[in-house]
């Protein structure tokens, strides 16, 4: 039944119900797979819901947020000290206005988190190289 086709030799007629023919099976064929995908993922959804109402229901369960490490702030607002900003995420308002009126972000930097960049791997002193 496989018979190969002679595209160069068929008609544009021929072709273009070939064309059409094609679409009608690939449309047929999507839309059945569309709902077979559909129903699966209604039976996924209540299966969640399930299992979403156990756990609720079980005793102790507890769910409880993953713990993320303390995030300190790096920056400060001069003009308002309770405004920081962490240097995660979107620049909070006061520093893009004061950004764009041509100060460095570094001006807002506070003193902790500077010295908390250096760390405590020290200083090399220059000239004071160990040699062995």
């Amino acid at each position: 039944m496989t018979h190969k086709l002679d595209f160069d030799n068929m008609s544009v007629d021929e072709l273009w119900r070939l064309h059409e023919q094609i679409g009608r099976i690939l449309s047929a064929r999507l839309t059945t797979e569309k709902r077979e995908l559909e129903k699966r993922l209604s039976q996924l959804h209540r299966e969640g819901e399930e299992r979403d109402t156990e756990l609720q229901n079980s005793p102790g369960a507890v769910r409880r947020r993953r713990k993320y490490p303390e995030v300190l702030p790096k920056y400060r607002n001069p003009n308002s000290p309770t405004e920081t900003w962490s240097g995660r995420g979107k620049q909070p308002r006061w520093l893009v206005a004061a950004l764009k009126t041509g100060r460095r972000i570094e001006e807002f930097a506070i003193a902790q988190a500077a010295a908390g960049k250096r760390g405590s791997r020290g200083r090399r002193q220059k000239g004071h190289a160990s040699r062995t």
